[in-house]
């Protein structure tokens, strides 16, 4: 009963739409409206819902009060459980295809939101699909260099999440055109750090090991974080081809003191002084691979350990 007594609320407002000179006063109808539907119980709230959108985008209602009320509900989504967050979502999506111009900001804002949701169900590639569809260089709004720069970092972080270092580089260079025009340290350090691990994913270590390396010299990064960039520089250059660039960075790695705590310390040493690596500390470095850093050869042993 209570369901149906708000769907013929949404339809009155619907009909008095066109007639209505107060945007405000109709928006304000709306909401309570909205907030009343979203207290009811499933299946009503279900039906109620896409009612209430239907309502939204019918002819009658003026484009202003259809984006302030869509950005209203955009506003609850987060607060709904999450799969049924993503089903509304959705269907907004589905609803506003064909006039998706109209409603950039509140069609952006609930793909940002469904990225968030296939995050935490750890669905990478979908949560980073999500996000290209962010028209940051096509669309009618003016983003920001910061907006475009993270967008384009997170996008790279979540197909390495994925396993996909083509496409996190493709998007990471996005980034690297825009990341000079910014003053913020924090999102400059978001990009270096996202650029260092799609340079090890894609095996070029030796690039990889010296932006690891910049990293664990900068002080707006916690103390436990710069010695894990440390860590990461010794392991891709251990790994790199051999060569002068290899030689320089093991000498200087040598040489900071900061390394005698990291555990490929013994190695770090014997490469650089020129002594045998036993095997077995070759097959416990292994252990501490990512998959990425593994060529396994004939022999069961990595490609990368054959200095």
């Amino acid at each position: 009963m209570a369901s149906r007594k708000l769907l013929d609320e949404v339809d009155k407002l619907v009909a008095v739409s066109s007639s209505s000179s107060s945007h405000k006063e109709l928006v304000g109808k709306y909401t309570g409206v909205l907030t009343q539907i979203t207290a009811l119980p499933q299946p009503d709230l279900t039906d109620a819902l896409h009612h209430f959108i239907q309502s939204v985008f019918a002819g009658e209602v003026s484009l202003m009060v259809s984006r302030t009320v869509l950005t209203e509900l955009c506003n609850i989504l987060p607060s709904l459980e999450d799969s049924f967050s993503e089903t509304i979502s959705k269907f907004i999506l589905q609803k506003v295809q064909t006039r998706v111009i109209s409603f950039e900001d509140q069609v952006v804002q609930i793909r940002k939101h469904l990225s968030y949701l296939y995050e935490k169900q750890q669905r990478w590639k979908d949560a980073a699909q999500c996000l290209t569809l962010i028209p940051l260089e096509t669309g009618q709004k003016q983003y920001t260099v910061e907006y475009k720069l993270e967008t384009y970092v997170q996008i790279a972080r979540l197909f390495l999440e994925d396993d996909d270092p083509v496409n996190a580089e493709a998007f990471i260079n996005r980034a690297s055109h825009l990341q000079a025009d910014t003053t913020d340290e924090k999102l400059q350090i978001y990009y270096k750090a996202c650029y260092a691990r799609v340079l090890d994913y894609r095996r070029k270590f030796i690039e990889a090991a010296q932006r690891y390396h910049e990293l664990s010299f900068k002080t707006v990064v916690n103390e436990a974080e710069r010695l894990s960039a440390l860590e990461k520089t010794l392991t891709c250059a251990i790994l790199a081809s051999a060569g002068q660039q290899r030689s320089r960075m093991l000498a200087t790695l040598f040489k900071d003191e900061r390394c005698s705590q990291l555990s490929t310390h013994s190695i770090l040493e014997k490469m650089y002084l020129d002594q045998v690596i036993r095997r077995k500390d070759l097959i416990e470095f292994e252990r501490g691979l990512m998959e990425h850093q593994k060529a396994v050869t004939s022999d069961g042993i990595s490609a990368s350990f054959l200095f």
